[in-house]
């Protein structure tokens, strides 16, 4: 996260706006990180991320008003950062002469690596509170940012898809991603696991025959 990523969230009392205040909210969350695989959920307070981070609870509370004040931060922000690296790969794809088929693996693997591994706890969390008005409409701009890179890029074989189906595909991997978190599988950050949504994926959005 850096000043340049960062955008303000809903949960924060304020937004940091100088390196070392950056760097003491990133110390926020790297602590509350840690306490969840660590120690469990039960162990999540502010006092004790305060505790682990080193700060006094007032200076947590200058950031964040509670513990999922936090959590919904990271969320948020983590959020803003998948969905700019999204738009660079489709600004790359638009102008691209590689296959479609190489950048659609691509995009799917940012979307498992970054919403599909690591912290399980932090994930699940994430999946529970897919459905905010902040979330639903990330998913709709992603949407029709995707619909624009295939108008841009122009191939043939991968026309703008009509609204049903973009409506379908970029759901079903979404919704493939969170049942296998909240399912608590091995799928997410397998090649199978991979292949089978881009198998999914083709199927939508190759030119009807």
């Amino acid at each position: 996260m850096t000043k340049e990523t960062g955008q303000p969230t809903d949960s924060m009392r304020k937004m940091p706006k100088q390196g070392r205040a950056w760097q003491t909210v990133r110390t926020i969350f790297e602590a509350t990180t840690q306490i969840l695989e660590r120690e469990g959920e039960d162990r999540l307070t502010t006092n004790r991320v305060a505790e682990k981070a080193g700060f006094s609870i007032g200076t947590l509370y200058q950031y964040f008003p509670s513990m999922d004040a936090i959590l919904l931060a990271m969320i948020d922000l983590r959020r803003q950062m998948v969905i700019a690296e999204l738009d660079a790969l489709l600004a790359e794809a638009e102008i691209s002469t590689e296959p479609p088929e190489l950048f659609i693996r691509r995009f799917l693997r940012i979307l498992i690596k970054d919403f599909g591994t690591g912290s399980s706890s932090m994930l699940k969390r994430g999946w529970r509170l897919d459905h905010r008005p902040t979330v639903i409409m990330a998913v709709r701009q992603i949407a029709q940012r995707i619909q624009t890179a295939l108008a841009r890029r122009d191939h043939p074989d991968f026309p703008p898809l009509d609204e049903d189906r973009l409506f379908v595909v970029t759901r079903s991997v979404l919704g493939c991603i969170r049942a296998a978190v909240m399912e608590e599988t091995a799928l997410p950050g397998t090649p199978a696991f991979e292949d089978a949504l881009l198998c999914l994926s083709l199927a939508l959005m190759r030119k009807k025959t």
